[in-house]
């Protein structure tokens, strides 16, 4: 069984082939796949086709990040499910929690503003300030998640940890993370994004080996840039988000997707979403 969490990866070309998972909104632990149409398991199915399709890919696959929203509901079952699929590919992984891990969301089928929130405790797996070191470049996870709330926020504890490994290792960087920084243009969602951002971008301005934020949260492919570093939002395994609405609005057109990444021992990036075939 593969140790977990990793911290050090090699890999025999010095290129990390990075497969980013995000979204998986589980709400229950089923222990099989059935014909079954509810939106419960159409997450589980998506999430386990998602993984699959990726893997059947002509690409070598290194490390999986999963940034955040792994559930709906916060049961252990669910984790316990999703981390013994992941065991399962033999490919190191790791995890790190969005508000959905840490809070409960009630009525759903009421407006997204009137639903309630109840804070929850994060599953022990989820990861905070944890880097990963590699042939060529440094891998910074965050917990951005804020107990009961949809925002999230980057404390000043978690700039001060960043300062410290980014001013340490001078190999290109990333920050992988739940919560979006830059905003996305949908109103809705960019009330909800990471608290404390702009802070986080004045104190990243000193680090120019600073190269990729990757993101969950926003349901939806997205590629901006700031202070030269590329900031990627990736799709859900599961349901989208209409871009660019003010209101919140499902996007029923748009098919579960999930990120790949290229980091090559220069530095350079190539990165790009790939939809479910079906």
């Amino acid at each position: 069984m593969l140790s977990y969490p990793v911290n050090q990866i090699s890999t025999p070309d010095a290129q990390l082939n990075i497969l980013q998972i995000t979204d998986l909104h589980l709400s229950t632990a089923f222990t099989s796949i059935t014909d079954d149409n509810s939106d419960e398991m159409l997450c589980q199915q998506c999430f386990e086709t998602a993984l699959q399709q990726a893997l059947r890919a002509d690409i070598r696959c290194d490390l999986i990040i999963v940034t955040g929203d792994l559930v709906s509901k916060v049961q252990p079952a669910i984790y316990d499910y999703i981390f013994e699929v992941l065991q399962a590919t033999n490919i190191p992984f790791v995890c790190i929690a969005g508000n959905h891990d840490v809070t409960d969301e009630m009525d759903s089928h009421l407006p997204f503003f009137q639903r309630e929130l109840i804070a929850q405790p994060a599953d022990a797996r989820l990861l905070s300030r944890h880097m990963i070191e590699t042939d060529n470049w440094q891998l910074l996870l965050l917990d951005s998640s804020i107990t009961g709330k949809v925002a999230g926020e980057i404390t000043l504890t978690d700039v001060d940890w960043l300062r410290e490994k980014l001013s340490t290792c001078d190999k290109p960087a990333l920050i992988a993370l739940h919560h979006h920084v830059i905003p996305v243009d949908s109103e809705w969602i960019d009330n909800h994004m990471a608290e404390n951002a702009e802070t986080f971008w004045e104190q990243m301005a000193a680090f120019a080996h600073l190269k990729v934020i990757i993101s969950g949260h926003t349901h939806q492919e997205q590629v901006r840039h700031r202070q030269g570093v590329t900031v990627y939002s990736t799709p859900s395994t599961c349901y989208q988000f209409k871009p660019y609405e003010d209101d919140f609005s499902y996007d029923k057109n748009a098919r579960p997707g999930y990120r790949w990444l290229q980091l090559a021992n220069n530095g350079t990036v190539a990165s790009w979403v790939e939809r479910l075939d079906t």
